[in-house]
């Protein structure tokens, strides 16, 4: 979308642009999950608000379908790696499952953003394909540590998460909607 917006615009601007809307995503990416875990702490529900809202994912998926794949996969990479640092979340052990799962999102939201499809089907590829990449990671690294592969734990991870992936199912489009009502193809209000 921001390629619209920026047709006739010089390289350095498009890139400026793209750089600053990754950084905004990282920096919500990252905020987000944190007030969730306050809340979680405020009402000793720990992360479980978290991990069924998955606050994190919402800005990837947005700045992928805004900014394109190499926004979408460097804000998806960057977050968990971030947060992890700041906060400790997500734990050492789900941080690289979930740096995969999330620049697989942001890229696959890029690669699909200027695809002439309704976002909610993008969201349903990028998703499939990042929770897929996810599982593969996971039995990778069972088998590498020599650990059983535990499906359950991806089967319940799918579940607990379900309430977000809804959330994303009905606030991404929705607000893609407004910013493409907001902003016109030619980048005027």
């Amino acid at each position: 979308m921001l390629d619209a917006i920026l047709k006739n615009k010089t390289l350095k601007i498009r890139l400026t642009v793209k750089g600053i809307a990754t950084l905004v995503a990282i920096a919500l990416a990252v905020a987000l999950p944190e007030l969730f875990h306050l809340l979680g702490r405020v009402t000793d529900m720990g992360t479980a608000l978290g991990e069924t809202f998955l606050p994190m994912h919402i800005a990837v998926f947005v700045v992928g379908l805004l900014a394109g794949p190499v926004a979408g996969l460097v804000t998806g990479l960057a977050a968990p790696a971030i947060s992890f640092g700041l906060s400790g979340m997500p734990t050492v052990v789900m941080l690289p499952y979930m740096m995969i799962e999330l620049a697989t999102y942001g890229g696959v939201c890029g690669l699909l953003a200027n695809v002439k499809m309704p976002v909610i089907l993008k969201l349903l590829i990028a998703q499939a394909a990042g929770r897929g990449l996810r599982a593969i990671a996971i039995v990778i690294g069972a088998y590498a540590f020599g650990s059983p592969v535990n499906v359950a734990v991806i089967w319940t991870s799918i579940v607990a998460g379900l309430p977000g992936l809804i959330l994303q199912w009905i606030i991404i489009p929705l607000l893609m909607f407004y910013i493409s009502r907001k902003v016109g193809a030619d980048g005027t209000d």
